[in-house]
């Protein structure tokens, strides 16, 4: 098992930025991702990364905008979030899986956080 914490949600003005820390425990795991969902509409692949963070993959509606990072000495993936948009506004979910496959679908990974709330105003 994975357990998958996420932290950094909040409420931001347009053109700010956060970071989403994503705090890992148990069983080794190979790839990262983060997602978002905002209300009835389908999870959203975001970004992702490789184990030792040499290949990163980013969504084009994030590409530019948004970092993904992690740092396996601490356990834990980062989403940082530049000029943010107002429809950028959802819950952010941190995926992980112990395949070394960069999946842009949730059905890839195996182990989910409990997601964090970010908003952005206009």
């Amino acid at each position: 098992q994975v357990l998958l914490v996420e932290s950094g949600g909040g409420l931001v003005q347009t053109g700010g930025s956060l970071r989403l820390s994503c705090a890992a425990s148990g069983r080794t795991f190979r790839t990262a991702a983060w997602f978002r969902q905002i209300p009835g509409k389908e999870r959203e692949f975001v970004a992702a990364i490789s184990k030792n963070g040499g290949y990163t993959y980013y969504a084009d509606s994030v590409k530019g905008r948004f970092t993904i990072s992690r740092d396996n000495a601490k356990n834990t993936v980062y989403l940082q979030m530049n000029s943010l948009k107002p429809e950028d506004t959802a819950v952010y979910y941190c995926a992980a899986d112990v395949a070394p496959i960069m999946a842009v679908t949730t059905q890839q990974y195996d182990y989910w956080g409990q997601g964090t709330q970010v908003t952005v105003s206009s």
